[in-house]
């Protein structure tokens, strides 16, 4: 791995966990910034800490070192999360400055998940037969 493909990594790492955690500790202590949205776009409050708790979680599995399968498990969710928000303020008919954070932090999941380095990934079947 290049020096520059790790620093990469090592970014949209850092900026998606921070993206996520701090996104998740909102919602865990259901503080009214965060409940706020989720009530706005039709999901139940009760949804918020349930997403605050896998936010949690997932950051810790993403930075962990080993585990592999539990951080591809992490990014899978980390992309549905994003996604399902940028999607959801885009049916909601918000302006961009709302559906931004959710792009966002899907370019992070994507990025992150693209740059891992090979000890932070599955190993192949054919790798394993080999």
């Amino acid at each position: 791995m290049t020096k520059t493909k790790k620093i990469s990594y090592w970014i949209a790492t850092l900026w998606l966990s921070l993206g996520m955690l701090s996104s998740g500790i909102f919602q865990l202590l259901q503080m009214k910034a965060g409940m706020d949205v989720i009530v706005h776009l039709g999901y139940p409050a009760y949804l918020g800490p349930i997403l605050g708790v896998w936010k949690v979680l997932g950051v810790a599995a993403i930075l962990a070192p080993g585990f592999v399968l539990l951080k591809e498990w992490a990014y899978a969710g980390f992309f549905f999360v994003a996604s399902g928000a940028a999607v959801s303020h885009v049916i909601a008919g918000h302006p961009f400055g709302e559906v931004f954070p959710g792009v966002l932090l899907l370019i992070l999941t994507l990025t992150s998940w693209w740059l891992r380095p090979v000890s932070r990934k599955v190993p192949s079947v054919q790798a394993v037969t080999a």
